[in-house]
């Protein structure tokens, strides 16, 4: 299958206020985000031509701006409003939604308190990241990094730099035939997969890791209110990977895995049973109600 390079792409990109075309959406080599990752971004989904929790997302790229220093020149109102701007420029109702905030070039030393914050936000189509048959569940390996201790990094955040042990960590799970990798605390406690967090059914009730190094998922957050709509127990607590295998089932939770059903980690089965079916079920329902029923029901 080949590839089309996200450098030559039809299509509009937002960037600092401006529509672009898309291949003019270009960035110096010298610019700081490139250099030393002090860039922060979101993963949206619209559905039917809404963006599906638009605010929760447009906040935590704030949030995370923040959590690296700086702050994005742009407020939430006109980051909704241009990722909704994004969509319709490009003709799309569903779609993946990116919005990438970074440091300039004004500056290319560890300090760079003088550069400028830059805003770029692209749409384009995108199905599940795991495919149309991921309801047979998909194969995890499990990986050797680490997520880092919240006092190494800014875990609480998206941020650019977090996920190269999550690319490391994938590329390697698919050399060995795997779909993804399953990565461990820095104190060998369950955290998640490499951009998705993980569930585990046990005894009729959900378990899934406490979010203390890596990012609570909006995602995530969303399932977890599904499951005790359906009076489906849920737990987050430390889980110890040898309890793994007391699960029944097994399924990651995110915006571009959506909610996907996993059948194998490292040498342990598990087969896709009826909770995981009903939160995909709840999942697409929701993902298409209107904003204002979403906020209802996600919360």
């Amino acid at each position: 299958m080949s590839l089309v390079p996200f450098d030559d792409r039809d299509g509009m990109i937002w960037w600092d206020g401006v529509m672009r075309p898309w291949r003019d959406a270009n960035l110096h080599v010298l610019s700081h985000g490139l250099h030393y990752a002090s860039a922060v971004f979101e993963g949206e989904r619209a559905y039917d031509g809404n963006i599906f929790r638009l605010r929760d997302h447009t906040d935590r790229l704030i949030q995370s701006g923040k959590l690296l220093g700086f702050e994005i020149p742009f407020t939430a109102d006109q980051i909704d409003a241009a990722c909704k701007e994004v969509l319709a420029a490009n003709g799309l109702t569903d779609a993946y939604i990116r919005p990438l905030a970074w440091r300039g070039s004004e500056q290319l030393a560890v300090s760079a308190q003088q550069t400028k914050i830059h805003l770029a936000i692209a749409a384009w189509a995108w199905p599940n990241l795991f495919g149309k048959d991921r309801m047979k569940g998909i194969r995890l390996g499990m990986a050797e990094w680490r997520r880092p201790d919240p006092r190494t990094a800014p875990t609480a955040s998206k941020a650019a730099g977090l996920y190269m042990i999550g690319t490391l960590s994938k590329h390697a799970a698919e050399a060995a035939g795997f779909d993804d990798a399953l990565m461990l605390t820095s104190d060998g406690l369950v955290a998640e997969a490499t951009g998705a967090n993980i569930f585990f059914a046990m005894d009729g009730a959900l378990h899934t890791p406490t979010p203390d190094c890596f990012l609570d998922g909006i995602t995530r957050r969303t399932v977890m209110a599904l499951a005790r709509a359906r009076q489906i127990p849920v737990h987050e607590r430390r889980i110890l990977p040898e309890e793994m295998a007391r699960a029944t089932e097994v399924f990651l939770a995110g915006t571009a895995a959506e909610v996907t059903p996993v059948r194998q980690i490292g040498d342990l089965s598990f087969t896709p049973g009826q909770i995981t079916a009903t939160l995909i079920a709840d999942y697409d329902s929701l993902v298409r109600m209107p904003p204002e029923e979403v906020a209802k029901r996600a919360a």
